[in-house]
């Protein structure tokens, strides 16, 4: 599929050119909403926001062979957006399950939600930009330019940012093995 005919035929209003162009990527989509929201239904909802979003704004997209890097920018504002608003309205009982300790993922083998858990604690004591990188380089397998244009920050501002985390969590991780 040639991807800037098709973003052509999308501008120009066809909506099945758009679809095919998303759906070819869909999996990508998905594990990328997947990594920030963690859960299939805000994942989901996520996308559909997203599609919303491209439907509206596919005229602005100046350079169709852009269309994924670009597509990608949106879903992770979304997700991010998303992440806000549910913060604000996130009740105090599920705060502290999560705190507790209780299984509130589906994962069936407590080993598996313990290492979770112990990984995720880690990354919060990342700031959000570290985290983010971070996220995207090791848990969503990016290079750093797709990290750069999701982020919309310079190449080596991404190459920075997974450094510095990376040497955080190293010293975590290493006053955590002295005690």
């Amino acid at each position: 599929m040639d991807v800037v005919q098709q973003v052509k035929k999308s501008k120009k209003g066809d909506k099945e050119a758009l679809l095919q162009l998303i759906m070819t990527e869909k999996d990508a989509y998905y594990r990328l909403a997947y990594a920030y929201m963690r859960n299939e239904s805000d994942a989901l909802d996520a996308l559909e926001d997203m599609l919303v979003k491209h439907n509206e704004g596919i005229h602005q997209l100046k350079k169709p062979e852009a269309f994924y890097s670009w597509s990608k920018t949106i879903l992770v504002n979304q997700c991010k957006q998303s992440l806000r608003r549910r913060q604000k309205l996130l009740p105090a009982e599920n705060l502290q399950n999560v705190r507790r300790g209780e299984n509130t993922s589906g994962d069936s083998h407590p080993s598996q939600v313990e290492e979770r858990m112990d990984l995720q604690e880690l990354l919060q004591q990342l700031n959000d930009e570290q985290r983010e990188a971070i996220q995207l380089k090791y848990y969503r397998d990016l290079d750093y330019g797709a990290i750069a244009a999701i982020t919309n920050v310079p190449t080596g501002t991404v190459k920075s940012r997974v450094f510095h985390g990376l040497k955080k969590l190293r010293a975590l991780l290493g006053k955590e093995e002295r005690k």
